[in-house]
């Protein structure tokens, strides 16, 4: 059965733990958050991963629904990975991917709701403000293919044709394969995004080869597939997972699952990473002061 997810932590625990090659991969803790980061440098593990060859960054954190707090180590965490991937100048553009009257869909554009756009904010302006440090950053929340008729990449790469980015950072929902990572992960990549993979509705690509500059993406995990659900938790080893999906009832395997808090959850999902992001991007302010201005 091919198990339905969009992180490639899960894909690389999907192989067990024998060596991979073009697969690197490292942990690390930093307070409450675990951090993994895998890298694909080879044709073969590119194949074997189902992923395109970059950087993974996976962040593990307690559920979003049992805390409200932002300001400790989970930021920092996602912070330094966002640094990690962000080109060090030049304007960003950030747009948030998904549908906001869908509410496991609506991290994207709640994210973006919190973004500091500073763009506009120049010269005399800035510097009486005593904001004379922004970087540049813009935003957008291009909605759905559904909404507006138009792809999401065409609308992103006619707007990042007139701005001219030096990257563009994409946030958008994303599907697991394990219900113990739904509203607790964040998958950071420096290799764009898909859009609607993760349930079955692919759309365009939006990275480097679409855009002509660096794509990163964020993206937290809000549904899982029912009929992956289903074997997760009958617990469909590989001696006994022809039986276990046999027992699946064929509807299921249309149909996605999200936590009865989804809206707390993709709330304080955004809130954390939208201020993660600010951070990164104004390195010259305080989280305090970012958090202040969100």
């Amino acid at each position: 059965m091919n198990f339905r997810t969009d992180l490639a932590l899960e894909r690389r625990e999907l192989l067990g733990k024998a060596d991979i090659p073009g697969v690197e991969s490292r942990e690390s803790d930093m307070g409450s958050a675990h951090v993994t980061e895998i890298k694909i440098t080879g044709d073969e593990g590119s194949q074997r991963l189902g992923k395109p060859k970059g950087r993974y960054i996976t962040v593990e954190v307690p559920p979003f629904s049992d805390d409200a707090e932002v300001l400790d180590e989970r930021l920092e965490a996602l912070k330094q990975a966002l640094l990690s991937l962000l080109p060090s100048e030049g304007l960003v553009l950030v747009a948030g991917l998904g549908n906001d009257e869908i509410t496991p869909d609506s991290f994207g554009p709640k994210t973006l709701r919190r973004l500091i756009a500073t763009r506009h904010i120049t010269g005399e302006v800035a510097r009486a403000a005593g904001l004379g440090e922004l970087r540049a950053v813009a935003g957008i929340v291009p909605g759905v293919l559904g909404q507006t008729g138009i792809e999401t990449g065409e609308i992103i790469k006619g707007v990042a044709d007139c701005v001219k980015p030096s990257a563009v950072v994409v946030a958008d929902a994303l599907a697991s394969r394990s219900l113990s990572r739904l509203g607790r992960t964040v998958q950071l990549s420096d290799t764009g995004i898909c859009p609607g993979s993760g349930v079955g509705n692919r759309r365009a690509k939006i990275d480097a080869g679409t855009l002509g500059v660096p794509v990163i993406s964020i993206g937290v995990p809000m549904v899982v597939d029912a009929a992956t659900l289903a074997l997760d938790v009958l617990d469909g080893s590989a001696s006994g997972l022809p039986e276990a999906e046999k027992r699946i009832d064929p509807a299921a395997r249309e149909m996605m699952v999200t936590p009865r808090e989804i809206d707390l959850v993709s709330e304080r999902a955004a809130r954390l990473t939208s201020l993660a992001l600010n951070c990164a991007l104004q390195t010259s302010m305080s989280a305090q002061d970012v958090l202040a201005l969100m």
